[in-house]
């Protein structure tokens, strides 16, 4: 933004008294006086939630001694647990890492086979509508992350196995240490992906030979790989420093303007689905009524401070 349209902006605000919006300038780091502090209205059996610096949550996958297979419980807490986080105000950005020495060994193959058996009384077509509403529910796990407003940061190290590639696809960013691997790995038990891989990894990489190759064949690929294909945007040395790197990441998303930071996620979204004019159309009917939040003038008037002055944003 330029000076002109900066002053245009504030032209249009004249009642508002600038002095009042002005804040001692503060930091985008992580606090770590709050490090660690578990939010005590987010109990889950299979996640543990914590608050690791101001308006930022950390979801952590926590079946460490299970690898963090993805059993019943954990199928529907994502769910609970995402819808709870997309309404608490306290909330502008997530990011999702997992206990122990695996990311995820995907699905819990030790459960698989009672959730995948029917009553065997019931004829072909009542068992397919009792398997659809069950992968339904199961779909809804991950697309859950993509429906929270609140933008979601994969921090991925070592396995990231079959369910696990389906969960951060559907995540907005995506960090991985070095020694993190991925296989879509559903082909070699029997099924074809059916939680969001195999619709939402061809937009991600865009190479649609690439996908069918992994897919198809199961195989894994290294932490270069997939950011040499844009799977990932960052490979760092190791759990560790890719955990740091994404709570960093999430607290400068938090210190945004939650309007223009969920705003654009939806537009985002939208956009992927939809035909560049009927997106055009969204994001000029969304902007009609987002041009009038009181976080452009608080925006501009940072911006126009030259990095004095710290914008503070109201909770969304």
């Amino acid at each position: 933004m330029n000076a002109t349209a900066a002053a245009v902006i504030l032209r249009s605000f004249l009642r508002v008294k600038v002095s009042r919006l002005k804040k001692p300038v503060t930091s985008v780091g992580i606090s770590h006086h709050s490090r660690g502090m578990a939010s005590e209205a987010y109990n889950y059996e299979t996640l543990a939630v914590t608050r690791p610096s101001e308006k930022v949550f950390q979801v952590m996958l926590n079946r460490p001694e299970k690898r963090n297979a993805m059993n019943k419980t954990f199928w529907r807490e994502m769910v609970e647990c995402f819808n709870q986080i997309g309404k608490d105000s306290d909330c502008n950005a997530i990011v999702l890492c997992a206990a122990g020495k695996t990311f995820t060994a995907g699905l819990d193959l030790a459960e698989a086979q009672d959730m995948f058996i029917s009553d065997s009384e019931l004829d072909a077509a009542r068992k397919a509508f009792y398997f659809r509403d069950l992968i339904k529910r199961y779909q809804e796990t991950f697309s859950v992350i993509e429906k929270c407003t609140k933008p979601v940061i994969a921090a991925i190290h070592s396995g990231c196995i079959g369910g696990g590639v389906d969960m951060v696809t559907a995540c907005d960013i995506r960090y991985c240490s070095q020694d993190a691997w991925f296989e879509i790995k559903e082909v070699d038990i029997g099924i074809a992906a059916d939680v969001g891989t195999l619709q939402r990894l061809p937009k991600i990489v865009g190479n649609d030979s690439l996908v069918r190759e992994l897919v198809y064949t199961g195989r894994r690929f290294t932490a270069d790989e997939a950011k040499s294909f844009g799977l990932v945007s960052s490979v760092l040395p190791d759990r560790d420093a890719v955990l740091a790197s994404a709570l960093q990441t999430a607290a400068l998303i938090a210190s945004k303007s939650p309007v223009a930071v969920q705003g654009s996620k939806v537009n985002l979204i939208y956009s992927r689905d939809h035909p560049v004019s009927e997106s055009l159309d969204y994001m000029a009917n969304w902007n009609m009524s987002m041009f009038q939040t009181e976080d452009v003038l608080k925006a501009v008037v940072a911006f126009m401070s030259k990095g004095k002055e710290a914008a503070n944003f109201s909770k969304l």
